[in-house]
């Protein structure tokens, strides 16, 4: 859930009153916000990882100029409900990507200690919320019977995928 845009107007007012009522300016310099990655600028990969149940992913920011994606991303699986959740648990804010950046994630699908799980033909990925997201198919994340999943959980985007591996790894133990 996003809450900043919502506060900024009102923020912003406010100030605009305090300032008018001490006869100060309300010029504020403020730095130019990136705009966020349009979908047709970016692509998104998944591969297998180093063990069954964990994926590597990873956007790469096509256009010729910065942006941004949200630093969660958002990996849905098959027709179940709901999302990945984020290691460690974060809210939602931008992840900048250099014109021809890249960035990636680590996907558990299946916590170890899970007594069931459910099995999926296929998981999206999207780098930010506002994408419809690429589809990966089992077979594709080399798993032809289907990905089996039970609380899964992605890492935030990393500048290096052995940096993805390792907060993987330490938020997982």
């Amino acid at each position: 859930m996003r809450i900043r845009p919502a506060l900024a107007a009102p923020a912003a007012a406010a100030l605009a009153l305090l300032l008018a009522g001490t006869g100060m300016s309300a010029a504020v310099a403020a730095p130019a916000a990136l705009a966020t990655c349009q979908q047709g600028s970016v692509e998104v990969t998944a591969a297998r990882g180093a063990t069954a149940h964990v994926v590597r992913i990873s956007v790469t920011n096509g256009s010729g100029r910065a942006c941004v994606v949200d630093r969660i991303p958002t990996v849905t699986f098959g027709d179940l409900d709901g999302a990945a959740q984020p290691v460690p648990p974060s809210e939602s804010a931008p992840y900048r990507l250099a014109a021809g950046g890249s960035a990636y994630a680590a996907v558990r699908t299946l916590d170890p200690a899970a007594e069931e799980s459910r099995t999926v033909s296929s998981l999206t990925v999207a780098a930010d919320p506002s994408h419809y997201g690429e589809e990966f198919t089992a077979a594709s994340l080399g798993s032809p019977r289907g990905i089996r999943v039970w609380e899964p959980v992605t890492t935030l985007w990393q500048p290096t995928r052995a940096k993805a591996d390792a907060a993987l790894a330490a938020a997982t133990r």
